[in-house]
């Protein structure tokens, strides 16, 4: 939740059922931060003031419907270097860019097929990423040096509003990677951004709090370059809504390889993974930790981490449930995957990427 011209609005969003803000650490204005603060009560104010940081070249964590995002302006390559310091981020890994709306796709991506058109305006605002073909905005310090640019326009209304503004005040873009260390487990609460990137980000850094994120894992990112559309990483957009609505043959690439020629986040056959390791479909042992749908029993001895009740939430929690386990010094995590052709797929992406593979 948040507060957004003077109004608090909860997170009604298509994906989920709007949840309660979680405990805040701060609730100062921007301009009374005397040191970097989470900001839980986002007045029009405060959101200005945000914008005007991110416009100065500061580090602004937001949320978004899939996870938080550590957000910088697009244009600025100097903002842009210090983000991939903050995250570890090989620099030659391409960064997405947010924009408020569809009407602002032309000043970033040019040759926009048809079918792009049709699923930007099916599916955005929400967790779809179109990888296009840049205009000359797009450098090669967010592209990782492609022809191509990644765009998205995020659903929460704290990550709109705030998009909203900084264009106002003449930006252009925000890139946002999620808001952790890289090949870490993404952030899906304030609390964890705060955890896992607080000993990095300066006093001029900000984190706007706008509670537990509805969808859980990252957006649906999809190839649009070339005749056909290509999921290089499944999300809440899957192949049978895309194909569904535009009709043509959509390409997935296997889970866990990287057979595109396009890079985008997400690809690396090792990713997302917490301290503990991962198995999946394994039986515990004693003081094992144990995630699985509600109605699979937890084995006599492990500890419980979560107990979804359906894939929708199985998304929501997995990450918590991922992060918990480091927090209670967990050694090993054992796994039961959900099944079926909805956000199952991406959450058995994840779940494959940050599984062990000593």
């Amino acid at each position: 939740m948040g507060t957004v011209e003077g109004l608090r609005v909860s997170v009604h969003l298509s994906w989920a059922k709007p949840i309660k803000n979680i405990h805040s650490i701060h609730r100062f204005k921007v301009q009374q931060l005397p040191i970097m603060a989470i900001i839980s009560s986002c007045t029009a104010s405060t959101l200005k003031g945000a914008a005007v940081s991110l416009r100065s070249g500061n580090l602004v964590a937001f949320p978004t419907e899939t996870v938080y995002g550590l957000g910088v302006d697009a244009t600025n390559k100097d903002a842009v270097s210090h983000l991939y310091q903050v995250k570890g981020r090989p620099t030659d890994h391409p960064l997405i860019v947010h924009i408020s709306s569809l009407a602002n796709l032309n000043k970033w991506a040019r040759e926009i097929p048809e079918y792009a058109i049709k699923l930007a305006r099916a599916f955005w605002p929400g967790p779809m990423t179109l990888i296009l073909s840049r205009t000359h905005l797009a450098k090669d310090f967010i592209t990782g040096n492609q022809d191509s640019v990644g765009i998205r326009v995020p659903s929460h209304p704290l990550a709109s509003a705030l998009l909203k503004e900084f264009e106002g005040q003449g930006g252009l873009g925000v890139v946002a990677p999620s808001a952790n260390r890289f090949g870490k487990v993404s952030p899906t609460t304030v609390g964890d951004v705060f955890e896992e990137l607080s000993g990095y980000l300066s006093p001029s850094d900000l984190i706007l709090d706008g509670g537990p994120c509805q969808v859980g894992v990252e957006s649906t990112i999809i190839n649009c370059t070339q005749d056909f559309p290509e999921i290089l990483r499944p999300g809440a957009i899957t192949a049978t809504m895309i194909s569904d609505l535009i009709g043509l043959q959509v390409n997935q690439i296997a889970t866990g390889s990287n057979k595109s020629l396009i890079k985008a986040p997400g690809l690396l056959q090792s990713h997302y993974a917490p301290k503990a390791k991962v198995f999946l479909s394994t039986t515990p042992d004693l003081g094992d930790g144990f995630i699985a749908l509600s109605d699979i029993p937890t084995p006599p001895g492990a500890i419980r981490l979560a107990s979804p009740k359906d894939n929708n939430e199985y998304a929501q929690l997995l990450y918590q449930a991922l992060r918990l386990s480091d927090t209670k010094q967990i050694s090993n995590v054992i796994v039961i995957p959900p099944t079926g052709d909805d956000i199952a797929i991406a959450i058995c992406d994840r779940l494959e990427k940050c599984a062990y593979k000593g």
